[in-house]
């Protein structure tokens, strides 16, 4: 029989490519990776990888058990939720979480959790929706936390559930000496956005674009606490979310967007979990967190 463990180790370079990146991810060394590899492919008895140059790559036998391998995963975690009912079951979830989410949700969130399950661990990383939706795949976490906007849609993953939390509005922040009343006179102001390749990124450049004019994008920060510290100072504009307000924002004007934008906040779990009791009431005390979220 096959051993699960070297099946994850399959599993992991096909969705990664290298063997360094696997050994990163599962915080092995990549000698180790390459020995289990190779016991692997000796209980197959086929290639499984073949060099591609300085790299190694799956073969068509290795693609074949890496998406078998797949498969035993999912069987492995559905047995394992259906376990989770047992009371004696360690009851433990991995979320990953955008930052604002981190900020607004979790805590609140957490705290729901420790009067309904005290016994549940949840262990949370921060970390940007791409990212993390990638690592949901690859098993790091049992739930990611992650946002979209209108035409602007996350792809769909095979194996992978969202169930949609809630919206949070999107507007415009201005320095609060700052005269504008709608976007379109906001057109020689720096702005502050996140990075290139970021979708709220693209999201923004368009809505100035709709507006008549290409944003001066002087600042970029993931860090949307930076973005609106940034136009509190009065050295830029911004499109911010309401979850970014836990605190005070009487230090910005808020104007709104045309059309009044929304963004979805929505949590990603595997279709393999969808009977965990643990991960389903993490994923019910982020959405009420969510809807009781009132900006300060």
């Amino acid at each position: 029989m096959f051993e699960l463990r070297r099946l994850r180790l399959l599993h992991e370079l096909a969705l990664r490519g290298t063997i360094s990146d696997v050994a990163t991810a599962l915080a092995y060394s990549p000698s180790t990776v390459s020995q289990q590899l190779a016991q692997l492919e000796r209980e197959a008895g086929v290639s499984l990888l073949e060099p591609d140059g300085r790299r190694l790559r799956l073969t068509a036998q290795g693609r074949l058990l890496a998406a078998h391998a797949a498969r035993a995963l999912e069987m492995d975690e559905s047995a394992r939720a259906e376990l989770s009912s047992s009371e004696n079951f360690p009851q433990r979830v991995r979320i990953a979480v955008m930052p604002t989410a981190a900020e607004a949700l979790v805590p609140p969130a957490l705290t729901l959790l420790a009067e309904r399950m005290p016994e549940l661990q949840v262990s949370m990383v921060e970390m940007a929706p791409e990212e993390g939706l990638f690592e949901l795949q690859a098993r790091t976490f049992d739930l990611v936390v992650a946002e979209q906007y209108s035409g602007y849609t996350r792809e769909l993953r095979d194996g992978v559930d969202r169930t949609l939390l809630g919206t949070d509005p999107v507007r415009l922040a201005v320095p609060p000496g700052s005269s504008a009343t709608s976007l379109s006179e906001l057109s020689e102001h720096a702005w502050a956005m996140e990075p290139h390749g970021a979708a709220v990124r693209q999201w923004a450049v368009q809505q100035c674009r709709t507006a008549g004019f290409e944003p001066d994008v002087r600042f970029e920060a993931t860090d949307l606490i930076a973005h609106a510290r940034l136009v509190a100072a009065g050295h830029a504009a911004a499109m911010l979310p309401d979850l970014v307000w836990t605190g005070d924002r009487a230090s910005v004007r808020l104007l709104d967007l045309p059309g009044l934008p929304v963004r979805e906040i929505f949590a990603a779990t595997r279709s393999s979990s969808r009977d965990n009791a643990a991960v389903s009431a993490v994923l019910a005390a982020l959405a009420e967190a969510l809807a009781a979220h009132t900006p300060v």
